[in-house]
């Protein structure tokens, strides 16, 4: 925004016609339209014009044609419709959760529902002293939530549910838990209302609740923003990234450049359809349907210049004006394709972001698959940068967890830092992103109390989220009356969470598994804004004690380098980094049958010796023990077998072994081990 005005540009190729369409009334569809003279208003294939007069929040949008226009199929221009600018900063008609609809998805009458449009904004705030925290990845602790469903229940206390302010009034308790980083599910603009299914067993519409059907890759959900004191959405989001910082925790965004919200043939024109289809999608060359790589109707173009520039403005924008630390890439592996859909050796769109210098310190992180069957686990195109989520951690611990054959072995290299799909690609362990659990799929408490998801709730008939989920209910389908099946539970929960905490890589967390949150089973609750997806507070009541696991765990890997290691190679060439051990010191099984590993974690001169033992048959071990490398005695810091708070020790009450030379670990339990 200059002093004096403002100038609106667009990008267009083959637009013959681009009008400029100004809202000067805040309540009023009324508009005031400027058709553009390409002889002065177009540079290129930029159609602009400067407009004196317009105030911060005014609204306006874009009216494109192509005449004559023989492909329709192909160039699908409607002048008709008003089209968000790709680059708008904000967008109007959603500012109310619930309340937004675009017109083009209803049989309304015009003006009876309020479209998108793009807003001028006002850029202005005092960041004071805020700077990057730039935590090494290797010491991050992610924790994913979702903006709405963190603070929505009534029992989340805040005085701004639902909102980026919900988050500031939560920051003591993500202190409290001791994790490094957010991860915000989508935050830029979508329309939650777009859903046609409903509840089969209430009746009830579902919602897009997660927000995986981007309008705008710039514009903040202004549904999520409280308005407190009358402040903008935008300059609550950047409270909130301040405060956040101030608290030592980073921000990064769940960001979705695959795919928008425009869906296939059938969807709405709401932005880049209308002004460029054949540039920004991927359409066949013949027919124009949509390549589908992405599961929800359109393939964004991405590694067209024009569409890969615009995903860099993007997270520029991202990084220098609103402060965020990280990003995560949602179905990465499409960003990897070419204007054919082809999966390119070198893709450009993943090489510029990789060497993109204001990205030089932010956290890249790839979900390495798409839709279509492209999964890149560990051969993801990274130029030394990029991580990845680890879906092979997930499996195999899961798998080892629920006592499946032939695991011991993958369980190791994923405890080790998964050196098969990295070290070879020029990356280190904390380019690995291991998980349990993510918003994709059930929690960890449903991990252990169903063997099958139940996803009838979202009106699919149960055909929706994926078959394969390694899980276990032990011995009861979904709330237990037995406390023998809730002990175990509780004690499977806590040999998760160790695994997790203290393998080489970088751990996150689902949002509400340190409370033992639940979803009833539905591991796709992409459409549930109800109890299924919000935060039940009370539960920490309920599992107060696996919270405090959590919270020790996460204290007890921030205390130990030597479960954040920065390279595959030993610093100390006489000593491995780790020692492999079954029932005798030295003597992993390896065998199908093995349900044993025993990691002994070797500390140097700088860390102590840690001793994982991890029993997955249905039996006791007794189990001799190693020597550690350097201190004489071994001190217990976990036995998930015992009952809470003897299950994990406090800093500095670590309790010696009676016994030195051998353990009795318990059935289903993980035992860790300190030198000392």
């Amino acid at each position: 925004m200059k002093r004096d005005g403002v100038n609106l540009a667009v990008f267009s190729r083959h637009a013959t016609a681009v009008t400029l369409v100004i809202f000067p009334e805040p309540d009023s569809e009324e508009t005031v339209e400027f058709p553009l003279d390409p002889r002065y208003n177009r540079t290129g294939d930029v159609w602009h014009a400067f407009v004196n007069g317009l105030d911060p929040w005014g609204r306006y949008g874009f009216r494109a044609d192509r005449s004559p226009n023989p492909q329709h199929h192909i160039h699908r221009y409607d002048p008709g419709q008003v089209l968000v600018d790709p680059f708008a900063k904000a967008l109007s008609g959603g500012d109310t959760w619930g309340q937004s609809l675009h017109l083009e998805t209803t049989s309304m009458a015009s003006g009876k529902a309020r479209g998108r449009r793009s807003l001028i904004t006002e850029d202005s705030f005092d960041w004071g002293d805020d700077q990057p925290l730039n935590t090494h990845l290797a010491d991050s602790i992610i924790y994913e939530i979702h903006v709405r469903g963190f603070t929505r229940h009534s029992s989340s206390g805040v005085v701004h549910p639902a909102t980026f302010a919900g988050i500031v009034e939560k920051i003591p308790y993500l202190k409290k838990l001791g994790i490094t980083a957010v991860e915000l599910m989508p935050i830029t603009e979508f329309e939650e209302n777009d859903n046609p299914r409903v509840n089969p067993l209430t009746g009830e519409p579902l919602k897009n609740f997660w927000g995986y059907d981007p309008i705008n890759f710039f514009a903040i959900k202004t549904a999520y923003a409280s308005r407190t004191n009358g402040s903008s959405p935008l300059a609550e989001f950047r409270r909130m990234v301040k405060a956040l910082h101030e608290a030592g925790i980073e921000v990064i965004l769940d960001m979705v450049f695959n795919h928008t919200d425009e869906g296939d043939e059938r969807g709405p024109t709401l932005c880049f359809r209308g002004l460029d289809n054949s540039i920004y999608y991927l359409v066949d060359p013949q027919t124009g349907t949509y390549s589908n790589y992405s599961g929800c109707g359109n393939t964004l173009n991405c590694n067209h210049p024009v569409v890969r520039s615009l995903i860099i403005e993007s997270l520029r924008y991202w990084v220098t004006e609103m402060h965020v630390d990280g990003f995560r890439f949602d179905l990465a592996s499409i960003l990897g394709r070419g204007t054919d859909g082809s999966v390119l050796p070198n893709p450009p769109l993943l090489e510029t972001i990789a060497a993109e210098p204001v990205l030089a310190n932010t956290k890249l992180i790839a979900e390495a698959w798409d839709a279509a069957g492209l999964y890149q686990v560990g051969t993801f195109p990274n130029w030394g940068r990029w991580a990845e989520w680890n879906g092979k951690f997930r499996d195999d611990v899961r798998r080892f967890v629920k006592g499946d054959a032939n695991t011991v072995a993958h369980l190791a290299t994923r405890m080790a830092g998964s050196s098969d799909l990295y070290q070879d690609g020029g990356r280190a362990p904390y380019h690995s992103i291991n998980f349990i659990t993510s918003h994709d799929g059930f929690t960890l408490m449903d991990l252990v109390s169903y063997n099958q998801k139940h996803n009838e709730a979202n009106g699919e008939n149960n055909h929706d989220g994926t078959n394969e989920n390694h899980s276990w209910n032990c011995g009861e389908e979904g709330p237990a009356t037995s406390p023998e099946v809730n002990k175990l539970r509780k004690q499977q929960m806590k040999n998760f969470v160790t695994i997790l905490l203290l393998s080489q890589g970088v751990p996150m967390i689902l949002g509400g598994d340190e409370m033992g949150r639940t979803q009833r089973g539905n591991n796709n609750p992409y459409s549930q804004d109800n109890e299924i997806s919000w935060f039940n507070w009370d539960l920490l009541k309920t599992h107060r004690d696996l919270f405090r696991f959590f919270r020790l765990l996460i204290a007890f890997r921030k205390q130990h380098p030597i479960l954040r290691r920065r390279t595959y190679k030993s610093k100390d060439e006489t000593t491995p980094a780790f020692l492999w051990h079954g029932i005798e010191p030295g003597m992993p099984d390896w065998g199908w049958h093995s349900r044993f590993l025993g990691l002994q974690l070797t500390g140097g001169d700088t860390d102590n010796d840690i001793l994982v033992l991890a029993n997955a048959f249905e039996g006791r071990l007794k189990v001799e023990l190693a020597k550690a490398s350097r201190q004489p005695r071994w001190y217990r810091f976990v036995d998930t077998s015992l009952t809470p708070p003897h299950e994990i020790c406090e800093p500095g009450k670590l309790r010696t072994l009676a016994r030195q030379s051998e353990y009795d670990v318990a059935a289903r339990s993980v035992v860790v081990l300190v030198s000392g």
